[in-house]
């Protein structure tokens, strides 16, 4: 198809015309805006998960959280529902946004135990909820600057705390209780960062666990998902959760280590921050999110607007009304693009992206303008296209949006390089190298400066390392491994001596 063709997408009733000759163009349907009319929402298979998940899913903040005061919170989800959006992301660090969540899914019929309840529906939507507290029993050592446990509730418990919260206040009365037969669909372990906390979070898993000492909270929330009692804090087998996973936004090598610790079948998605200035950062696209899709991860997107830093807001983390951005894009720097860009990286399933307000006005309205942008195949921009749009991302103050993530990095040479004699061989291991801005290639392997080999870069889905073995090698030969990416730029380990 030519780059200025405009094509129309099989079984929707709209037009989306090429991002070469629309850049500063919203999307407009062929008919009225009626929600009955809305084309039928586009969905992805949800990785490992049994689910398909629309490619739009509605963010638990903006407006779910710093609300405005002439802004209603719950007609935003009431109206995402309506419109067929079936992924929900909120948290226990997002204030009364679960709350919010609860008010609207009573006039949804999704309160178990109810007369109305209506179980066909809520198995029709997927609940995502996070919990920031590391530890998983219930009094635990203080935190540190690497390890931090923080909620907005006062429950005084570890993790299985907050997740009592969330059913609470999605399902029950708010104050501790939540009806049988409740449950979310996924509980993320929120704002990945640190080492110290990937540790903390599999302890009890990778250590022998004793429930009277501290684990961390993925075995206690094990406990909930499969209704066992291993840690002592699941007495009646409840079940309450169906998927566990992780979110971050700051340091793709934390999450890569998080992933590849995975040896416990555990871990089934990952929400992370992916946006048009992502290869400006430490990037994701090319590091954390190949990874997970290796994996077979649900991945979901966020920060696509860069947590609005793209529009009004400053390149900080919002934390009142004041910093909701309710425009629908600007003519520099159109929403659409920003949503396709997250939605065509490969991996992504959906991204969240909260509202900050709903208008009658479909041109002025956030959750249509959103919804519509989302209605793109995985593979729909070529990658000529996508260095387009990453072109948009410097209007925006000079592409330095993303505060969330660790600054840009070059290519890393391969990690964690070692040598060693096997009779009368040599062999040389690593771990794999970071990706700057491209993505790795290969890697060469050289004896006395020399190259003797190239091996193709693979992605190793647990600790394991890479292994190349010279059958002929000389004592006092000296050895590197040079990380390659994709247009030829280089990066070598240190010398090792035979």
């Amino acid at each position: 198809m030519k780059q200025d063709e405009p094509y129309k997408l099989n079984r929707r009733n709209f037009i989306r015309l090429s991002a070469a000759t629309t850049a500063g163009a919203t999307f407009l349907p062929l008919d009225n805006f009626a929600l009955d009319k809305l084309p039928a929402p586009m969905k992805r298979k949800f990785g490992k998960i049994d689910f398909d998940v629309t490619t739009l899913g509605l963010g638990g903040q903006a407006s779910l959280q710093w609300t405005p005061d002439d802004v209603d919170p719950v007609p935003i989800i009431l109206k995402a529902f309506r419109m067929g959006v079936n992924y929900y992301d909120t948290s226990n660090l997002y204030g009364p946004s679960q709350a919010n969540f609860g008010k609207a899914f009573r006039q949804l019929h999704l309160i178990p135990g109810e007369a109305n309840y209506d179980e066909s529906r809520r198995k029709s939507i997927f609940l995502t909820t996070k919990t920031h507290i590391r530890w998983g029993n219930n009094t635990f050592p203080a935190d540190t600057k690497t390890l931090r446990n923080w909620t907005n509730g006062d429950h005084g418990m570890g993790a299985v705390g907050d997740l009592k919260r969330s059913l609470s206040q999605l399902f029950g009365d708010g104050k501790g209780s939540y009806p049988e037969g409740a449950y979310v669909d996924m509980v993320l372990a929120h704002n990945l960062n640190f080492m110290e906390e990937v540790d903390v979070l599999f302890k009890g898993l990778e250590t022998p666990l004793d429930p009277k000492g501290d684990f961390g909270a993925f075995v206690a929330l094990r406990d909930y998902r499969d209704g066992t009692n291993l840690t002592g804090l699941n007495p009646k087998h409840e079940k309450l959760v169906k998927h566990i996973g992780f979110s971050g936004h700051y340091s793709a090598p934390v999450m890569m280590e998080m992933i590849q610790r995975d040896h416990f079948n555990l871990l089934d998605a990952m929400l992370i921050a992916i946006n048009v200035n992502d290869r400006r950062m430490f990037n994701m696209q090319y590091n954390a999110i190949p990874l997970a899709q290796a994996k077979n991860m649900g991945i979901i997107a966020m920060k696509v607007f860069a947590d609005g830093a793209m529009y009004d807001k400053e390149a900080k983390w919002s934390n009142v009304p004041a910093d909701v951005v309710r425009r629908v894009g600007t003519k520099a720097i159109p929403s659409r693009p920003l949503v396709e860009y997250a939605l065509t990286t490969p991996g992504v399933h959906t991204a969240i992206i909260g509202i900050g307000q709903i208008h009658d006005d479909p041109m002025q309205c956030q959750l249509i303008q959103n919804y519509y942008a989302a209605q793109i195949g995985p593979n729909e921009l070529a990658e000529a296209e996508r260095r387009k749009y990453e072109e948009l991302g410097l209007k925006a103050k000079d592409g330095k949006t993303n505060y969330f993530q660790i600054e840009k990095h070059p290519l890393s040479a391969p990690n964690d390089v070692d040598l060693a004699w096997k009779d009368t061989a040599v062999e040389l291991s690593w771990r794999m190298a970071f990706a700057g801005d491209e993505p790795l290639s290969h890697y060469e392997v050289l004896r006395n400066g020399q190259k003797v080999t190239d091996l193709p870069h693979r992605l190793l889905l647990t600790k394991e390392k890479m292994v190349y073995q010279d059958s002929n090698p000389q004592k006092g030969d000296e050895f590197q491994v040079v990380a390659v990416d994709r247009i030829g730029r280089k990066a070598a380990s240190n010398e090792l001596k035979a």
